[in-house]
């Protein structure tokens, strides 16, 4: 056991941890959702990126001893290939604008710090506040590190859309010239291909990875350097200049300065969207979804135009029975998603004077949204959109019998001959080219090429002459 105290009192703590009096308080103080700090690796990362830099930044300006500084660095570097399991078990609930988080982090590489220079835990030689903290702020270290995160979730998430985006792109050759029905409130529409429908899907997945990537570079303006409120108390020009720098060789990354600090610690519109961003994806992920659901149901009683790989029973009663579990999951994972980006506004929404303390609730709602994309975009890619095949003959057909073919006559004819010859075909429960042929106005041949629906899916297929 080790003593450690503070302004409240001492506290006695297993020899084994690496955490301190702070942490420990906020593990007695907020009990709350057993999701701890450890589970969002990429803010793990990010935090012992800053308290490295911070402490090559320090050295450099003379304020922070040769020995000090290679052993914050080694216990960072030890904390960056993650090292230090169970060390962090602060919850993600928590008030205090982050400040567990921050002390928990500087607790545990003060401890480590200490025990690679003199073999024991303690802050005989470092300090949590004084040395792996100094000049620093948990408001200026938590958001810094709450865009790094950022930045490296998304980079996970583009690399998931891109590999999905090329799936569609093979989908889309596939399906080039399959013709379908297509649908406007949920009535038959023109004639489309399957190609085209899968093209829809491919564009809006391009759109959304170059929108990540905008974003992602938003995500390199950091407010380190801000201290507590923006005034940059505590840090020296030079540290500021130093930790931006150091912050490039840690990481890679070309970070740089926000225009405003005062601006950057108050306000939190860029995780809204951040957010948002993820919340027009879900809507995109989740159309696609119940497209795929609609146009497989069936196989007897609904659309059953195209069919998806069945991955596992559908029912405990009806034998055979294959459900759309997959498109079901992705849905699912949408709905909550959205549900975190309204927690998200509402935490933006209430930063208050000079600094938005609700970081914490912001975080673990976004990185659970990336989180959550980036495990359930290659599921549904692998075992159900890579999978999809369609019924060609049935497909034909309908596109063949579709009403929707009047537009042909229309064109060349004209509008009311077309009309006509829909109420005839209705009335008769027939086909539009049955009723043409029967009418006299095209042959079994011009007919049979006027009204191929192939011609009517795009203006390079355009319709033939007569």
């Amino acid at each position: 056991m080790r003593i450690e105290k503070d302004f409240l009192g001492e506290m006695k703590l297993s020899s084994d941890v690496y955490y301190g009096i702070q942490t420990m308080r906020s593990i007695i103080n907020f009990p709350i959702s057993g999701k701890t700090i450890e589970g969002y690796p990429y803010l793990m990362k990010s935090l012992a990126y800053i308290k490295k830099a911070a402490a090559l930044s320090n050295f450099e300006v003379g304020e922070l001893a040769a020995s000090l500084k290679d052993a914050i660095i080694t216990a960072a570097d030890e904390m960056i290939d993650g090292k230090f399991k169970n060390q962090f078990p602060v919850d993600i609930y928590q008030g205090g604008g982050g400040l567990s988080i921050n002390m928990n982090v500087n607790e545990v590489l003060a401890n480590r710090a200490n025990e690679i220079i003199t073999g024991n835990k303690g802050y005989t030689h470092v300090h949590p506040n004084e040395h792996v903290n100094m000049s620093q702020s948990t408001n200026d270290v938590l958001p810094s590190a709450m865009k790094l995160a950022c930045f490296f979730y998304m980079q996970d998430l583009i690399n998931c859309l891109t590999q999905f985006e090329k799936t569609l792109q093979h989908k889309e050759d596939e399906f080039q010239l399959l013709v379908k029905v297509s649908r406007t409130c949920l009535q038959d529409a023109l004639p489309i291909t399957f190609g085209q429908q899968f093209s829809a899907y491919r564009s809006f997945i391009a759109r959304q990875i170059n929108e990540l990537k905008r974003l992602q570079e938003g995500c390199l303006q950091l407010v380190i350097g801000a201290t507590a409120v923006g005034t940059g108390l505590g840090a020296s020009t030079d540290y500021v200049e130093g930790m931006y720098r150091n912050l490039y060789d840690v990481t890679g990354l070309t970070v740089r300065k926000v225009e405003n600090y005062f601006d950057g610690l108050q306000h939190a519109d860029e995780y809204v969207r951040i957010s948002s961003c993820l919340k027009g994806l879900c809507t995109g992920l989740s159309k696609m979804a119940s497209d795929f659901r609609i146009l497989s149901s069936g196989p007897i009683a609904g659309l059953g135009e195209i069919e998806l790989p069945a991955v596992q029973s559908g029912s405990s009663i009806m034998p055979g029975k294959i459900n759309p579990c997959i498109p079901e999951m992705m849905m699912q994972v949408c709905f909550d998603i959205y549900g975190k980006d309204q927690a998200i506004t509402f935490a933006a929404d209430r930063g208050e004077l000079e600094l938005n303390i609700w970081e914490a609730i912001i975080m673990k709602n976004l990185f659970e949204q990336f989180s959550l994309l980036i495990a359930s975009i290659p599921v549904f890619r692998e075992k159900c959109v890579a999978g999809v095949q369609v019924k060609k003959e049935i497909n034909q057909l309908r596109a063949e019998s579709t009403y929707a073919l009047s537009v042909a006559i229309s064109k060349q004819f004209s509008y009311e001959i077309a009309n006509e010859i829909v109420a005839e075909a209705q009335s008769k429960k027939t086909t539009v080219k049955q009723i043409v042929v029967e009418k006299g106005l095209l042959s079994v041949d011009e007919a049979e090429k006027l009204l191929d629906p192939i011609h009517l899916t795009s203006l390079s297929r355009s319709l033939p002459s007569l």
